[in-house]
């Protein structure tokens, strides 16, 4: 991860410029040197999400639990990786489409828009662009260096992200139909935190709270916020699942 943001820093090797619309809905252009500084995680959209007949993407609106509104998504690709960072406890800011980077290059503009900006619980910025290694162009290839290089010049983390592991993937789509905080209720919140102080399999504890039908919901929520935790990446999640309190939780 790159380090937190700090003031003072060296102007970029490049003259990259910014073009971005503030929180306040006004555009705004400046040169990443004196602009970097922005909260971009409160950005707005610097152009429109697309949408037509016989599009070949599929462009959407995920309700981020982090930031508690709508982020923009380009494709399902995009969709699941702002799963991610929504699911990402070190995620505190997001923002689609931040802005528009340009820079010179053999006499003419380059222009290029990250899909999405984040800041950490730390305050690094991190700058992403989400697209499958099969689909990168040379001017992609291009576009993806510069924009680490100018990302690296002001102290901000770069990301292209390609595919998401499936099983990873399916956990956390299940996971999120539980992400809205409508899914807790308090005192059984409290009851599954006691029950997994010991690690048990999921459907086992679930049923020693009380019924099922009426606990899930709960117990998702506690996975999907990082109270309960269990193994995303191996296998799907089903009754056993083996789940656990997360450390430094226990009473």
């Amino acid at each position: 991860m790159g380090g937190s943001l700090a003031l003072g820093r060296t102007a970029p090797v490049l003259d990259f410029g910014l073009h971005f619309v503030g929180s306040d809905g006004q555009e705004r252009d400046e040169s990443l040197s004196s602009g970097w500084t922005v909260p971009f995680e409160m950005a707005l959209p610097v152009r429109k999400f697309s949408s037509y007949r016989g599009q070949r993407s599929f462009s959407g609106l995920w309700w981020s639990s982090t930031i508690s509104e709508h982020v923009g998504f380009e494709s399902w690709l995009e969709r699941d990786h702002v799963m991610v960072l929504d699911f990402d406890p070190a995620v505190v800011g997001l923002s689609s489409q931040p802005f528009r980077l340009s820079w010179r290059r053999g006499g003419k503009t380059r222009i290029h828009t990250p899909d999405y900006f984040a800041r950490l619980r730390d305050g690094t910025g991190v700058v992403v662009d989400v697209r499958a290694d099969d689909r990168i162009e040379p001017d992609d290839a291009e576009a993806f260096a510069n924009t680490a290089r100018a990302c690296e010049s002001v102290g901000w983390e770069f990301r292209r992200l390609g595919k998401l592991d499936e099983v990873l993937a399916s956990n956390l789509r299940w996971l999120a139909g539980y992400r809205h905080p409508r899914c807790l209720h308090l005192g059984r919140a409290t009851d599954l935190q006691r029950v997994f102080q010991t690690p048990a399999p999921l459907l086992e504890g679930t049923r020693l709270v009380g019924d099922p039908i009426a606990v899930l919901p709960t117990l998702f929520h506690l996975m999907w916020v990082h109270v309960l935790q269990a193994d995303l990446a191996s296998a799907p999640l089903s009754g056993s699942s083996m789940v656990w309190l997360r450390a430094g939780d226990a009473e």
